[in-house]
């Protein structure tokens, strides 16, 4: 039984266990990992109702805490997002194992043959709040990539992300793998969260999912690399070559489809061009959908808008809430985007290909779209499966962090009794 009181020596113990079972995930057959993630599909779908009883418990706690509304979305859990669980599941199970990869081999005149292989990161920590099936998510990425993970849920989703943490440990069983290559932390108490962040002997880098002031708090005092992004502040970009009924179709889609994800647009940049005809459609149809929309003075013209303050340039609502801008051309749109985007998702509503070209190579954020919602900023949308997170920085990962993102690399080297001169 875990001391849950002495959360440093309880979250040392859980480090040292991880350390352990990554060695052995480290050389674990892909047919055994398979194995675990169909046997875990299985158990979730099997104790759906459990699951969302375990859900219901959360919801309580997140409506008394006050959770807002598109928060209380990202926790719910009901028997379609159940079964997209199980479907991601099997979906990574079903890709290939990106451990032992060849990403790359040549030889040298020295004689040498020269690989470079794929191989585990070691022991990830993933620090993640509301979403019940991020507990899925990260364990399946994890084991797929012959990674250790140690989960800290949020407080809100506790009990669901216990009823599916034992899934995926039934499965690990089943396989004949360690119990502890996936671990849940036990507790509510956000002690273990700083703990995690200086556990640099046992893990190998973090990963926050979450809301500003988490992933802000684990980048100023992580010890551990991070993968992370800080906010979604998505933008959109009504091209003076939008076509009119994809504008109309994708805005609607990138706002209002889920508001609490990350991939949710937040500013609408409309040519002046356009404003009259495709912009201010795009707008009316975004009230009457019940989108509160913060227009500066130019696309105050349509009924319905209020005035744009400084704040909501730069601003994730995640909420039924966007803010929109008149701008004169691409290089203003552009240059709006690199003074207030987070480089997560940004997209251009066009039908001239030079104008795409020009937003695809100027702008530097993770992932650039045309034409197409950014509710697709989705590992599983990017036939990943499911991700862990979507990492905005320039090193190792970049935008959705699949199974190969997770992955390091080292090279292997043969020789035939060869010296060097």
């Amino acid at each position: 039984m875990k001391d849950l009181d002495n959360i440093p020596a309880l979250m040392a113990e859980i480090g040292s266990r991880a350390r352990a079972a990554a060695t052995t995930l480290a050389t674990a057959t892909p047919e055994a990992k398979r194995q675990a993630l169909e046997v875990a599909a299985d158990a979730v779908w099997n104790t759906r109702a459990d699951i969302i009883a375990a859900n219901a418990k959360d919801l309580e706690f997140g409506r008394d805490k006050g959770l807002s509304e598109a928060m209380m979305d990202r926790l719910m859990l009901n028997e379609a997002r159940i079964e997209s669980i199980c479907d991601g599941l099997r979906t990574v199970a079903a890709q290939d194992d990106p451990i032992g990869e060849v990403l790359e081999e040549w030889d040298r005149p020295s004689g040498l043959h020269i690989r470079r292989v794929r191989t585990p990161l070691g022991v990830i920590g993933v620090i993640y709040e509301s979403r019940p099936n991020v507990t899925a998510d990260a364990g399946a990425l994890c084991l797929k990539s012959g990674n250790a993970v140690i989960l800290r849920g949020g407080s809100e989703s506790f009990h669901s992300s216990a009823a599916i943490h034992a899934c995926l440990v039934e499965g690990l069983r089943q396989a004949g793998l360690p119990d502890d290559a996936i671990q849940l932390v036990p507790t509510r108490d956000r002690a273990a969260v700083q703990e995690m962040l200086t556990m640099t002997d046992t893990i190998d880098v973090i990963v926050p999912r979450g809301g500003k002031g988490l992933v802000g708090l684990v980048q100023r005092e992580a010890r551990v690399p991070v993968f992370a992004h800080l906010e979604g502040i998505v933008h959109i970009y009504l091209d003076a070559q939008a076509d009119p009924e994809k504008a109309l179709r994708v805005v609607l889609n990138a706002k209002t489809r889920r508001t609490g994800i990350c991939g949710a647009a937040e500013c609408l940049l409309i040519h002046e061009s356009i404003v009259d005809t495709i912009g201010q459609g795009v707008l009316k149809a975004l009230i009457e959908k019940g989108v509160e929309v913060r227009a500066d003075a130019r696309l105050q013209m349509v009924p319905g808008t209020i005035p744009a303050s400084e704040d909501d340039w730069g601003h994730e609502y995640l909420d039924m809430i966007v803010a929109a801008k008149c701008v004169a051309s691409l290089d203003e749109a552009i240059d709006h985007i690199r003074t207030y985007g987070s480089n997560h998702t940004d997209c251009i509503i066009t039908e001239d290909d030079g104008a795409a070209a020009e937003f695809f190579a100027r702008l530097d954020s993770a992932i650039l779209m045309r034409n197409a919602s950014t509710q697709f900023a989705d590992g599983s949308e990017f036939g990943m499966g499911a991700e862990i997170g979507i990492a905005t920085g320039k090193m190792h990962a970049r935008g959705p962090v699949g199974a190969a993102q997770l992955t390091s690399f080292k090279y292997l080297v043969e020789g035939d009794g060869t010296t060097r001169p």
